[in-house]
């Protein structure tokens, strides 16, 4: 999974997004599991790539989310 950039997400439905993030935060755990076993990551700047996605995935979440509830206001 590479980085994905704040245009790249915005561009995607709320669907898509989520699945991302399942995709990246199930990646992560897998990444997790064997730095917990005590082997090397094969890509040690994995593990951050995969949670700067995760959060940048999140943010456009609640960015949208914080929006609608904007637009319901009087």
């Amino acid at each position: 999974m590479t980085l994905l950039r704040m245009k790249d997400l915005r561009a995607l439905s709320d669907e898509e997004l989520r699945h991302r993030i399942a995709e990246a935060e199930n990646d992560l755990l897998r990444e997790r599991g064997v730095a917990a076993m005590g082997g090397a990551p094969p890509s040690p700047g994995r593990m951050r790539a995969l949670r700067t996605n995760v959060a940048r995935a999140l943010t456009v979440l609640s960015e949208r989310s914080l929006t609608a509830r904007r637009a319901e206001r009087p």
